[in-house]
């Protein structure tokens, strides 16, 4: 079985996909946690990250799995 990324490569990932309403991939702010046992059930995520877009302000989580796919963002 592979080991699952860090949280740097969670990070990184997570600045690799566009905020959703402006298309941009600039943020002001990153912010990557273990994701909790609740999520973790439900959506088998290993990282819930917190961003906010530097050019519209949207704040958006997402959660990304051992692997580093996205698994859910809202």
């Amino acid at each position: 079985m592979p080991r699952p990324i860090g949280r740097a490569r969670a990070a990184y990932i997570a600045r690799s996909h566009p905020c959703p309403t402006c298309g941009e991939y600039s943020f002001k702010k990153v912010t990557v946690k273990p994701a909790p046992v609740s999520v973790r059930r439900e959506f088998s995520a290993t990282w819930v990250v917190s961003r906010t877009c530097g050019v519209c302000g949207l704040e958006q989580e997402m959660g990304l799995d051992s692997e580093g796919e996205v698994v859910y963002a809202g």
